[in-house]
Parts: C-alpha cells; sequence; structure tokens
C-alpha cells in the first residue's frame, strides 16, 4: 500500500464495496522461497468478514493450507500512467501511476468438501446476471462431468482480519490540476482508463 495519507483515507465501506464487485484477485501465502501467488475469483460478504474461494487441488497453496495459514488477497482496479504535462504546473512535476487497489488479509483455512457446490452455484450465479442472457447453472453440465471437475477442486475461506487500501487518483495535487491530468489520462497507457478518468475527477470519501 501507497505510504502517502492522501491516497490512504478511503472509507473502508468502499472499498469493501469495489473488491466485492470486483470479484477476481491475487491471493498469495508466505513460503520458504518466493510467495506462493494465485489468481482466484472470490465472494466477499456484505461485512467484509470473510471471502470465499476455490483452488485446484494441484496448487501449492491448496497444499499449503492444511490448518490455515496467513493470506493475503490483493484486488486491482483501474490504473494508469499520468504525465507532468498533465498537470500545467509547471516544469518541477514527475510522472507517476495512478491506481486503485484493495488488499484483503487474514487467515486462509480449508472449507469441507460439501461447502464447494453452493460456492460455485452462489459465484457463478453472481457473474452470470450481469450478463445479458439467460444464466448458466451447473445443471447444464451432465452429472458425470460435474462430478470429475469437482473432485478436481477445494474450497477455502479467507478469514479477513484487515482491510487496506491504496486510491491513487492525483489528491497530492490542486484539484483543477487532477482534473486536468483526468481529462488527458483516458488517452494513455493503462487499463480501464476511462474509469480511472471518472475516479480521478471525483476521488471517494474518506470515512
Amino acid at each position: 500500500m501507497h505510504p502517502n495519507p492522501a491516497f490512504r483515507g478511503t472509507a473502508q465501506d468502499e472499498s469493501l464495496h469495489f473488491a466485492r464487485q470486483r470479484g477476481f484477485g491475487t491471493l498469495a501465502v508466505s513460503d520458504e522461497g518466493a510467495p506462493l501467488l494465485s489468481h482466484v475469483p472470490f465472494l466477499l460478504t456484505e461485512d467484509g468478514a470473510y471471502a470465499d474461494l476455490h483452488l485446484v487441488r494441484s496448487n501449492p497453496i491448496a497444499r499449503a493450507v492444511r490448518d490455515g495459514v496467513p493470506a493475503r488477497l490483493a484486488v486491482s482496479g483501474a490504473d494508469g500512467y499520468v504525465s507532468p504535462d498533465w498537470y500545467g504546473l509547471g516544469p518541477d512535476q514527475v510522472p507517476t501511476w495512478n491506481y486503485v487497489a484493495v488488499h484483503l488479509t487474514g487467515r486462509l483455512l480449508p472449507l469441507p468438501q460439501d461447502a464447494l457446490a453452493p460456492l460455485l452455484a452462489a459465484q457463478s450465479a453472481i457473474f452470470e446476471a450481469r450478463l445479458p442472457k439467460v444464466p448458466w447453472t451447473m445443471d447444464k453440465m451432465s452429472g458425470e462431468t460435474r462430478d470429475k471437475l469437482m473432485r478436481m477442486i477445494l474450497p477455502f475461506r479467507l478469514e479477513v482480519e484487515r482491510v487496506d487500501s491504496t486510491w491513487k487518483l492525483g489528491q497530492n495535487k490542486p484539484e483543477a490540476a487532477r482534473r486536468a491530468a483526468a481529462d488527458n489520462v483516458g488517452a494513455g497507457i493503462g487499463q480501464e482508463l476511462d474509469t480511472l478518468a471518472q475516479l480521478m475527477r471525483m476521488p471517494p470519501a474518506g470515512d
């Protein structure tokens, strides 16, 4: 997380809402060498108390969990390069990268295998509901295929103990400079630049 308090003041409810809507992040646990990472969809409860997810049995994280391990789920949002020329503040500015990120930190625990089917059904229902079509359900699969796939994955729960967020949107600049950069960032370099520009124009409020 960025240390500047200007980027750390977004209300926790806003950060949890962002993570919940995103529903996809990078799960990290410690290992003797480099950290173990896995990119996973997840379901975050309304109160942010826990996030449910699944992993393939052969995933090194799944093998490392056993009775539970400390873990962090990093959820990234819009991001983009910001040229110092866009601020209109003169020569003593430097390039930067604006972004949104939320970290959910806690303990990753295995769930009973009978929790897997409800988890998968709830997960697909949430994402399918956002699409302009009749929702897909597991009932469309043959029983043999469904059972085979279910044997290959395991359910887990991240019990969230801490929520950290960075909404780095130029809040450390004068409003006119921040808005001038927002007017240009959409044609620049990064991901979801239109969303980033909107956030830069109106950064979310704090607690």
